[in-house]
C-alpha cells in the first residue's frame, strides 16, 4: 500500500529544493547544478503531482514560469505573460508532443517553425509610436524586472523603428552571451581575482542583471528576437514565420538558422542536424523550439498551466554535470611538465561516462578554487574534452584545503624523484632531468609522429616495449635498432613483416625536411609554425644550433621565453649526446633552399578546421609548408583560405564574418597538386 505521508514529503522536498535552485540561478545567477539536473529534479516533481494530484498545489515550482524579479530594478507588469516551455528529452517524447496536438486539433497536417534553444536571458521589449520605451526580464512571468537602461547598451537593440510599425507592440527575444565574449569576460574576471561565470547564461544574466548599465555597456551581449508578443493599431501577420518575415523588416535581428518545416520528420532532421553542428555555433545552445506555425491554432491550443501546448523544446544531450572530484593526481609530460589532472566519480555527460578531466595548472586550480573532495560542475568543451568550471561551494566538506602541488609530490617528480623547478615567469612546475622515464617514453612517441619524423609502427606501446626492453634509450636510439633486428624478432608479439616495415619507416626518416626535424626534437614552446620559421630563418641545422639569442628575437613571433627556451636545449649536455648519435648515424635534415617565393603556395595563409579524411592535420600543414605556404591556427584578416573538414569547429563563423575563402579537402590536394 502507497505511504501518502511519504510521498507528499517527496513532493515537498523537491519543491524546496527546486525552489532553491530557482533562486540561485534567476536571482542571484550562482547555479549550483546544471540544467539537465534542474530538468531532471522538475520532471520528477511534474510526475508526482500528475499521480497524486490532491498535493497540487498553486505555489509549487510547476506552476510557476521563473523566479520573483528583484525590487531594486523596478517591477514590470506583462500584458501578456511570459510562458516557459515544455521539454521533450528524447525523440519519443517529441513524438508524444505531436500526438497530443494531434488528437486536440483534429489534424495532423502542420507547419512548423524550428528555432535553436539559445542558452541567455528572455526579455521583452515594448515600443511605443516606434521607440523603445521598457524592457524587462520575463521575471515569475507575469511580473519582471525593468532593465531598459541595461538593455539599450546592446547595440542589436533597436532604439526606435521604422514608422509603418504598430503604434504600441512587444517583441520578445534571448539576450545572450556568443561564446568568444564569454572566454574573454571570464580571462578578465580572472585576472581581476573575481568569480568565474559558470556557462554563458549564468553571464548574460549577471551582464544584464546590473543596477549600472555603464557595466552592461562593457559586456558584449547580442540578441536574437522569437515571437512578436502583442501589436496594437495594425494587423499583424497570422502565421509565426510571416511574423518573424515582418518582425526582421522593422530592424530587429532574428536567428538565420530559423527554419519552417512541414512534416515532424523534418523537424526530427533539424533536430539531428544541429546536434552534430552545435558546437561551431558561436553562441551556447541546449536545444531546439519546435512551434505550430499557424497562430489560429496556436490559439485554438492555447496553453497548460504555464506552458503553452503549441510549443516545445527538444533538449539536446546535457553537456554539463555535477560529480565528486575524488583526487588530483599529477602526469609528467613530455617536456617535464606537471600536468594535474582530476580524479572524478564516474558521471554520464552527454551520452559519454567522464571519470577524468584536465586541470592545466596549479594557478588555474588556485583560481578556481578547486579542492579534493568538492561537488564540481563537469562540462564536455567542444563534446570531447572534459573540463571543470568550477566548484559547488555550499556542497564542500569540512576540512579541505588549498590545492598545493609541491606539497602534493613533496617537491619531487613523480617518475624519476628529481626536484622539480619553476622557472620564474611561467606557470608550470618541471622535472628537469632529461633522462626522466616519463619524458624519454613521450620524447621518443613524439619523434616518431605523424607531424615530426612520421615514423610508421612507433607509437606510445611500441616505444614502452622498446624502453622495457633495454633497446632503447632516447629517440636518437632508433636509428641504431637495425642491428638489433633479431633481438626485436624474439619479442613476444612481434611479427617479421610489421618490424621490416618500422625498420623501413625509421630509414626513411633521416632525410625529412628541417622544419620537422626540430619539432621532432621536443623543444619546449616550439611547435609546428615556429620549427618552420626558425628552418626558414636559419637553412641548416648547424645554423640553429650556434644561434644567439638576439639573433633567435629577431625573428618576428619568437620573444624572450622562446628564445631562452632553444638556447637551454642546445646548451643541454643530454640532448647534445642525443644530437651528436643523430649525426653518427647519418640523421641529415634537409636544408631550406632559396627561393621559396617561386613555390606555389608562396604568400598564402591556410587555416584548417574540423577533421581530414585522407591526411592529418599535421601532414596537411607539412605539404602547405614544403609548397611556401604557412599554416596557422586561427583565422585573422591575413588567412586567405579556410580548409573546412568534417565537424568544423568555431572558425568557420569566423571565416564567415570576414568573408575568408573556403575550401574542402578535395580543393586542398588539388592545390597540393
Amino acid at each position: 500500500m502507497t505511504d501518502l505521508n511519504e510521498i507528499k514529503n517527496k513532493i515537498e522536498n523537491l519543491r524546496d529544493e527546486i525552489n532553491r535552485h530557482n533562486h540561485l540561478y534567476h536571482v542571484l545567477d550562482s547555479p549550483e547544478i546544471s540544467d539537465a539536473e534542474y530538468d531532471e529534479l522538475m520532471h520528477q516533481l511534474k510526475q508526482l503531482e500528475e499521480k497524486y494530484p490532491r498535493f497540487l498545489a498553486k505555489d509549487s515550482p510547476t506552476q510557476r514560469v521563473g523566479a520573483t524579479p528583484v525590487e531594486a530594478f523596478g517591477i514590470v507588469e506583462h500584458p501578456q505573460p511570459l510562458l516557459s516551455l515544455g521539454n521533450a528529452f528524447s525523440e519519443e517524447e517529441l513524438i508524444a508532443w505531436y500526438n497530443r496536438i494531434s488528437k486536440l486539433t483534429g489534424s495532423s497536417d502542420f507547419r512548423f517553425v524550428c528555432e535553436h534553444k539559445i542558452d541567455g536571458l528572455a526579455v521583452a521589449l515594448t515600443y511605443v509610436n516606434g521607440n523603445l520605451t521598457v524592457g524587462a526580464t520575463r521575471g515569475d512571468g507575469f511580473r519582471g524586472e525593468n532593465i531598459t537602461q541595461n538593455l539599450r547598451t546592446i547595440r542589436s537593440i533597436p532604439l526606435s523603428v521604422s514608422k509603418k510599425a504598430p503604434l504600441r507592440f512587444e517583441v520578445r527575444g534571448e539576450v545572450f552571451l556568443p561564446k568568444a565574449g564569454f572566454d574573454s569576460l571570464n580571462k578578465e574576471r580572472a585576472k581581476e581575482g573575481l568569480p568565474l561565470f559558470a556557462n554563458p547564461r549564468n553571464a548574460a544574466a549577471g551582464s544584464v542583471r546590473q543596477l549600472d548599465p555603464r557595466i552592461t555597456a562593457t559586456r558584449p551581449l547580442d540578441i536574437y528576437i522569437y515571437m512578436m508578443g502583442y501589436a496594437e493599431g495594425e494587423e499583424t501577420p497570422l502565421s509565426h514565420w510571416e511574423a518573424m518575415e515582418y518582425i526582421k523588416s522593422l530592424g530587429f535581428k532574428v536567428n538565420p538558422n530559423n527554419k519552417r518545416l512541414d512534416s515532424i520528420e523534418k523537424v526530427k532532421e533539424y533536430y539531428s542536424t544541429w546536434l552534430k553542428e552545435r558546437e561551431r555555433l558561436p553562441y551556447e545552445a541546449d536545444g531546439i523550439v519546435v512551434k505550430i506555425d499557424k497562430i489560429g491554432i496556436q490559439e485554438q491550443l492555447g496553453n497548460i498551466g504555464h506552458e503553452p501546448r503549441w510549443a516545445v523544446a527538444y533538449k539536446f544531450p546535457a553537456v554539463q554535470a555535477t560529480t565528486v572530484l575524488k583526487e588530483i593526481e599529477i602526469s609528467v609530460g613530455r617536456t617535464g611538465t606537471m600536468n594535474p589532472y582530476a580524479i572524478l566519480e564516474p558521471v554520464s555527460v552527454g551520452g559519454v561516462t567522464i571519470k577524468h578531466a584536465a586541470l592545466h595548472n596549479e594557478d588555474d586550480i588556485r583560481r578556481k578554487d578547486i579542492r579534493e573532495g568538492d561537488t564540481v560542475i563537469i562540462q564536455r568543451a567542444g563534446d570531447v574534452i572534459p573540463q571543470i568550471i568550477g566548484p559547488v561551494i555550499s556542497k564542500r566538506p569540512k576540512l579541505t584545503s588549498e590545492f598545493d602541488l609541491i606539497k602534493k609530490l613533496n617537491g619531487k617528480c613523480p617518475n624519476c624523484g628529481a626536484d622539480i623547478i619553476k622557472p620564474e615567469g611561467e606557470v608550470m612546475y618541471y622535472c628537469p632531468n632529461a633522462a626522466c622515464p616519463a619524458q624519454r617514453q613521450q620524447r621518443i612517441e613524439h619523434f616518431a609522429s605523424r607531424g615530426a619524423m612520421d615514423i610508421r609502427g612507433i607509437g606510445e606501446k611500441m616505444s614502452i616495449i622498446l624502453l622495457n626492453e633495454g633497446l632503447v634509450s632516447d629517440f636518437a636510439d632508433l636509428y641504431y635498432l637495425r642491428g638489433k633486428r633479431n633481438e626485436i624478432i624474439s619479442i613476444e608479439g612481434m611479427a617479421d613483416k610489421s618490424v621490416d616495415n618500422m625498420l623501413a619507416a625509421i630509414e626513411k626518416s633521416k632525410k625529412r625536411p628541417l622544419a620537422r626535424v626540430i619539432y621532432a626534437l621536443g623543444i619546449r614552446h616550439v611547435g609546428g609554425e615556429t620549427a618552420e620559421l626558425l628552418a626558414k630563418n636559419f637553412r641548416s641545422f648547424e645554423r640553429l644550433r650556434d644561434a644567439g639569442k638576439e639573433e633567435l628575437m629577431s625573428i618576428d613571433t619568437i620573444g624572450p621565453r622562446i628564445a631562452d627556451s632553444i638556447i637551454a636545449f642546445f646548451e643541454n649536455q643530454e640532448n647534445r649526446k642525443i644530437i651528436d648519435k643523430q649525426k653518427e648515424a647519418e640523421v641529415i635534415p634537409q636544408p631550406i633552399e632559396a627561393g621559396g617565393e617561386n613555390l606555389q603556395l608562396a604568400g598564402s595563409e591556410f587555416v584548417i578546421t574540423g577533421r581530414l579524411s585522407s591526411l592529418s592535420r599535421q601532414e596537411a600543414e607539412a605539404k602547405i609548408r614544403i609548397l611556401g605556404g604557412s599554416a596557422k591556427s586561427d583565422v585573422t584578416r591575413r588567412t586567405n583560405y579556410l580548409v573546412v573538414g568534417a565537424e568544423p569547429g568555431t572558425k568557420l563563423n569566423r571565416a564567415r564574418e570576414l568573408g575568408i575563402e573556403q575550401i574542402n579537402e578535395d580543393e586542398l590536394i588539388r592545390l597540393l597538386g
